[in-house]
């Protein structure tokens, strides 16, 4: 268990967080207005919190909760100079009945003879943990303490059955008919009937049951049920573990339980939220502070779910790209929803190095409001890094080099005094990019023909490359490229031909470049990348193209 630090924020390097205005910095000052109109919460502890059900493999959208409450968390520390106490509560709700088994687990039929029961009373398929929920939850925190968050992790089951939640759900039986008056208006026929915001396990089947409660003694702490199967009375306290509440009156009773001060929900759960809230000041609680943001969605545009195991998982992403990348896209626009496939990952990854790279530069407040002070908690490291992710992935294109080595020379030729251990992060990128390329770019790679047009223009393209030095730079030899695209389009301008039939003449002879050299319709720009993979091999890799080389080998 982690447990969350109450140490003054870390310095924000030189940032005025005053005045900086990202979103976690407006939550936070909302969070700040909330306790100031609290009676009595000078000397409360701020607490925030994330939720989690276990009953799938936890997915990147699990994390996205995490790191941007995080990011909010230390936007107030920042505001706050560290003087009110903080922790983040990473909330799982393993005592909920297994009600579905999921498509991305092994020995799904042992599973299905566990349905209803607590998650953490549901075998773990994997059979490395005591339940299927320890599985999950450690898989969880494995993630979350990879990432280096501050948290606590806190168990339903074990929070149930400690006696931590008892006050409050004595509590919610003492205004049961208020919390049934505000949810029964939302549910149709069948599930009024049915509807209870408490949940027994049964002491025969260990199940968590949905029934209806027949009786209620406040004073004693008790309900009565029928059993669904056998039709006997059973009575059952509310306390010590005996019972769970449905989620929304549990989220309620979590709320005011631990006074939550802060936590956010997708947008798919306004409506439980309101619901949720209602229920929390039927309790005697405040409801906390939060926003909605928008859910990520897999490459055919549906909602990644735990249940389906769809779209990106964690390890996935870091698979390809650094930690920090991944948290620079939960980070942008969160009130938008994102695609979560492969094909976002390079973007991510160079625009958390332009980010980076320009963070020493900027003022105050631009400093507060660039994203790598949220990410590195207002203490980013040093960020030259001479080499983008999208350069590296077409180097090892041109290169057929699946080995960082000998990426690391082509580096070293074009980036003096460039190694490992002076650009660590570009020795990552360097891992990434090779893994990446191997797995996704060279399956699509599909170079094609020049036509007879564009292998004059490739000649020229050539000849324009052996009149240079060889220790030409990048600007140079991206100068002399467009004065050859500015000759093809002279000339077609001249005779209203184009290399591939069509208009934007420079646009497309760039265009058919990466297609018949990288086999691909996008790529670098040109002048850096031949400069980093070389005149003479950009040449050998031109005559191969003419000579239909490079289309016969795909």
């Amino acid at each position: 268990m982690t447990v969350a630090s109450s140490k003054p924020a870390p310095s924000a390097g030189h940032a005025t967080v005053a005045d900086a205005r990202s979103w976690p910095f407006e939550e936070a000052r909302r969070l700040i207005a909330r306790l100031n109109k609290l009676p009595g919460s000078d000397d409360k502890t701020v607490v925030f919190e994330t939720g989690y059900g276990p009953s799938g493999l936890p997915h990147i959208g699990t994390f996205g909760e995490v790191a941007r409450t995080s990011m909010v968390r230390h936007a107030f520390e920042a505001l706050t100079e560290g003087r009110r106490k903080t922790r983040l509560v990473c909330f799982s709700d393993d005592m909920d009945g297994f009600r579905k088994v999921p498509g991305n687990v092994p020995n799904k039929a042992e599973l299905e003879k566990h349905l209803d029961k607590p998650l953490t009373a549901v075998p773990d398929p994997f059979g490395t943990h005591r339940s299927f929920a320890h599985h999950n939850n450690a898989r969880l925190m494995a993630f979350l303490d990879q990432f280096g968050f501050s948290y606590e992790f806190l168990s339903a089951t074990e929070c149930y059955r400690s006696g931590m939640m008892d006050a409050t759900l004595l509590r919610m039986l003492e205004v049961y008919d208020k919390v049934m008056d505000i949810i029964l208006p939302t549910l149709g026929p069948d599930r009024r009937a049915t509807y209870s915001p408490f949940l027994p396990v049964c002491p025969r089947t260990g199940r968590v049951l949905q029934v209806p409660m027949i009786e209620r003694d406040v004073k004693a702490g008790t309900i009565v049920y029928l059993d669904p199967e056998t039709g006997e009375k059973v009575e059952t306290k509310v306390t010590g573990g005996a019972v769970k509440c449905q989620w929304k009156a549990d989220w309620a009773m979590r709320w005011t339980a631990m006074a939550v001060d802060y936590e956010m929900a997708g947008k798919d759960l306004i409506d439980s939220v309101t619901l949720s809230s209602k229920i929390c000041k039927a309790l005697g609680g405040t409801p906390p502070e939060g926003f909605n943001y928008e859910l990520f969605l897999d490459e055919k545009g549906e909602k990644i779910s735990k249940s389906k195991g769809n779209g990106l998982s964690i390890e996935d992403w870091l698979a390809y790209a650094s930690p920090e990348s991944l948290s620079l896209y939960m980070f942008q626009k969160p009130k938008t929803a994102k695609r979560l496939h492969f094909d976002v990952i390079p973007r991510a990854a160079d625009e958390y190095l332009q980010l980076l790279g320009g963070y020493d530069g900027q003022d105050g407040k631009g400093k507060a409001d660039n994203p790598v002070w949220h990410i590195h908690n207002g203490n980013p490291p040093a960020g030259n890094v001479p080499v983008t992710f999208g350069l590296l992935l077409n180097l090892v294109s041109a290169s057929n080099a699946h080995d960082r080595d000998v990426l690391w020379g082509f580096i070293r030729r074009s980036q003096p005094g460039v190694s490992p251990e002076t650009h660590p992060i570009l020795d990552q990128l360097v891992g990434y990019a090779v893994r990446y390329y191997d797995d996704f770019v060279k399956p699509a790679k599909k170079h094609r023909l020049p036509d007879d047009v564009e292998i004059g223009a490739l000649t020229a393209l050539d000849a324009a490359l052996a009149a240079l030095p060889p220790d030409a730079d990048g600007d140079a030899i991206q100068n002399a490229l467009l004065d050859v695209a500015r000759a093809i389009e002279r000339y077609q301008d001249h005779t209203k031909k184009s290399p591939s039939g069509g208009p934007g003449v420079k646009l497309e002879w760039f265009q058919a470049v990466y297609e018949t050299l990288l086999g691909q319709e996008r790529g670098p720009r040109l002048g850096t990348f031949v400069a980093l993979y070389g005149i003479e091999e950009v040449r050998a890799l031109i005559q191969k193209a003419i000579r239909g080389e490079l289309a016969k080998a795909d």
